[in-house]
């Protein structure tokens, strides 16, 4: 496995702002052909039933939060908003549960990091990832 060669600040936690059946290769679609990124948005990506997919190496710094990726590891949840499009946090008890080892995970490699929701950073007018993560994770050294 390789290691994060860069100091990583902050482990930041997003939704995909699509339904909850959205699938990862529309994901990295989208992320292609429309915002023709080259990099992709986060590196772990956690599905409704729990299961993840890394989608970047921990060394690469991906497109989470502008000015903020050079010192992010970024891990996403498929979901986070309603049927009408308005934020809503709609993790599965699957999603919740995985979420909660992988910012375990990283907090015990990356122990100086902080954990935060997209929403946390400043400048950010989103309501990413739709559930307070610096709340929810606080008990989490």
């Amino acid at each position: 496995m390789i290691e994060a060669q860069r100091e990583i600040l902050y482990i930041v936690l997003h939704c995909t702002a699509t339904a909850q059946t959205a699938t990862k290769e529309a994901i990295l679609s989208y992320w292609q052909n429309i915002k023709k990124w080259v990099w992709p948005g986060y590196h772990y990506l956690v599905k409704t039933d729990g299961k993840f997919s890394r989608l970047a190496y921990e060394h690469q710094p991906t497109n989470g939060v502008y000015g903020y990726n050079q010192n992010s590891i970024h891990i996403c949840y498929i979901g986070g908003i309603d049927e009408k499009g308005r934020p809503m946090d709609n993790r599965t008890e699957a999603q919740k549960e995985t979420l909660l080892f992988l910012v375990k995970w990283l907090k015990d490699k990356y122990p100086k990091a902080e954990i935060l929701g997209h929403r946390d950073f400043p400048n950010v007018a989103k309501a990413c990832p739709s559930f307070d993560a610096r709340k929810e994770y606080q008990l989490i050294a």
